[in-house]
């Protein structure tokens, strides 16, 4: 089954962001994840568009866009010109959100939603057959570091069986360890966020970190 490995950018070397994004690249990175927050949705302020801008120059491979930001509605073309592959936007930050996910497919892009720890499956079925990817998230979102919140695997596995019925593909991103890369495969996830807990600040070099999570 398909896994892909999609650093989250967040966590990357500031000091050198151009140089570890290479590294990353060369490490074989399939779709590098890029956190953009407006201290107002979540509690935090995220990656700007330089940060993605930067990214985006130095990578020929796919760059999602997580817009962690109230009314996303206003950004997502902003992002699709600056060159986002995938557009991930939270249903509840938005007004129009089946107009925003129109507007990010006539960009030509992929249209994703990600769903919060306390967001309930129900409230979005209505947008499941017009998105390629939801992102669960299994942390509380707005900070790199914090513990896997268990409670989340079952939804997780009910968006794995819906995804096979709408044709999306199901992410995770949040306290993502090799541990829950194996175990979530099994399940069907497609996509792993990846930061602190499998990538970042580890003394093993990046491809011997993806080779190992392609593989367990």
């Amino acid at each position: 089954m398909e896994r892909l490995l999609c650093p989250s950018m967040m966590c990357a070397d500031f000091s050198n962001l151009e140089k570890d994004t290479i590294a990353l690249d060369q490490a074989g990175t399939d779709i590098f994840h890029m956190d953009i927050m407006d201290g107002a949705f979540v509690p935090n302020f995220g990656m700007g568009l330089q940060d993605f801008e930067l990214v985006r120059s130095v990578t020929k491979k796919p760059v999602d866009v997580h817009l962690m930001i109230q009314n996303p509605g206003n950004y997502v073309e902003k992002f699709a010109d600056l060159g986002a592959d995938i557009i991930y936007i939270h249903p509840e930050a938005d007004q129009q959100v089946t107009r925003t996910l129109d507007v990010i497919r006539s960009k030509g892009k992929k249209a994703g939603i990600a769903l919060n720890p306390g967001t309930p499956i129900d409230s979005i079925k209505e947008l499941l057959p017009i998105v390629d990817y939801v992102m669960v998230m299994t942390v509380n979102p707005g900070f790199a570091g914090q513990k896997y919140l268990e409670y989340t695997n079952e939804k997780v596995k009910e968006l794995v069986r819906l995804g096979s019925e709408h044709g999306f593909k199901v992410m995770v991103d949040g306290a993502i360890s090799p541990e829950k890369v194996k175990e979530l495969s099994k399940v069907g996830v497609t996509g792993f966020i990846l930061g602190t807990s499998s990538v970042f600040g580890k003394a093993k070099p990046y491809k011997e970190i993806f080779d190992n999570l392609r593989v367990i």
